[in-house]
């Protein structure tokens, strides 16, 4: 027990407080029980650590990883159960689903122990996780997505833009541009910087080697993430790997599944289950008309990677530049809790309203003429007109 609150003290002297995910201010810290869900790298214990340090006495508080070795021959009730004797009220436990039968020990904590605190944290993976115990009613779920531009200028360069509204960046992007551009210049060469390297809060480590930390972050993902939560073998790991390429290269993607199912050499239903668990690990986005569900035998209408740094990762030279633009938008409408639908006309749908077509500065409104409430997403473009508006500014939405 003394080894593990000596780390968690020592972890706390390393973390800095300067910049803070959008998600630390929207959580209710004051819940009884917490988990935070999201994608390997987007920065969960971060989050958890700076809360720590700002907020709880450390003599109360205890922060440990459960895939640290001390929890292959310890038991996390038992030490729960010391630390409240220590006098102990606040416990939060990340990489829960690296422990066995982590739902078991989080609803005995959360059943016997009223006095204590929990947050927990865990990959996206969890929903995986088949268990006969059904935590939704004691934990109130949040998921860290990844990187927002407006965030990825606040961690590069220390640039503080509150988040725009979405129906307010409609209505006055003209203005919101102008104030954009008067603390950031030159906001397109910083934006092409993100869409590139500026996903994953790691990027602070380094761009040389960013790239590389992906694919590490891909393979981690698929060999050692999902099997915790899926029965899956070497040979469908493999395929996986090899249909998040093919993704990649693709231009926005409508797909035959089919074509797809036969490059992949697996059968058409396999092929909706792997697409389900790329989904499942935040490494895909399946678009999806309005009215055809979420059901995983339902073929998506689109399917994108789940962020733009995927695509150039895997893509190397092969990108599609119009797959970049629809990307960075789905993730950031997506990320901020946007309804993202496909429509009949145009690239997008938001909040069952509102109609996008997505491309560069010359995109015309041919393709979505005589629609209301229709707008354009504009690359290379610093400032807007009228319903044009630029694609860089739907980066600011959280």
């Amino acid at each position: 027990m003394e080894s593990l609150i000596s780390r968690y003290q020592n972890l706390l002297k390393s973390i800095n407080l300067d910049f803070k995910r959008n998600l630390y201010h929207q959580i209710n810290w004051e819940a009884r029980a917490i988990c935070i869900l999201g994608a390997r790298g987007t920065g969960k214990s971060t989050l958890m650590l700076q809360y720590l340090k700002e907020n709880l006495p450390v003599t109360q508080s205890l922060y440990i990883s459960l895939d640290d070795l001390y929890f292959k021959q310890n038991d996390l009730v038992e030490v729960a159960e010391r630390f409240l004797q220590l006098g102990g009220k606040y416990l939060f436990l990340d990489e829960v689903h690296k422990y066995g039968d982590w739902q078991a020990a989080v609803k005995n904590l959360y059943d016997f122990y009223p006095e204590l605190k929990l947050v927990i944290s865990g990959s996206s993976i969890l929903p995986l996780q088949k268990s006969q115990i059904d935590l939704s009613r004691r934990l109130v779920y949040y998921e860290l997505s990844e990187l927002s531009f407006r965030e990825y200028l606040g961690l590069k360069l220390q640039i503080d833009i509150p988040p725009i509204d979405f129906l307010n960046l409609l209505q006055n992007h003209q203005e919101i541009s102008s104030k954009v551009t008067n603390v950031l210049p030159h906001p397109l060469a910083q934006f092409e910087q993100y869409l590139h390297y500026g996903a994953y809060p790691f990027f602070k480590e380094g761009e040389k080697d960013y790239i590389t930390k992906i694919n590490q972050l891909i393979n981690v993902i698929i060999d050692y993430d999902l099997p915790e939560g899926k029965d899956i073998s070497t040979s469908t790991q493999a395929k996986l790997k090899k249909l998040l390429y093919i993704l990649s290269t693709a231009v926005p993607f409508s797909p035959n599944i089919t074509k797809l199912a036969e490059k992949t050499e697996t059968t058409r239903p396999r092929l909706l289950e792997l697409l389900h668990l790329l989904e499942t690990s935040r490494l895909i986005r399946n678009l999806r008309n309005s009215s055809h569900g979420v059901s995983m035998m339902n073929k998506p209408d689109k399917i994108f990677l789940s962020n733009t740094n995927l695509i150039y990762a895997l893509a190397h030279e092969n990108q599609n530049k119009g797959n970049v633009r629809e990307t960075f938008f789905y993730n950031q409408l997506a990320n901020s809790g946007h309804s993202v639908t496909y429509p009949q006309q145009g690239d997008f749908l938001i909040n069952d309203r509102y109609v996008f077509e997505v491309g560069g500065k010359n995109k015309d409104f041919s393709q979505i003429a005589n629609l209301p409430d229709s707008f354009i997403a504009a690359d290379d473009l610093e400032y807007g007109l009228g319903n044009k508006i630029p694609l860089y500014l739907f980066g600011f939405l959280y």
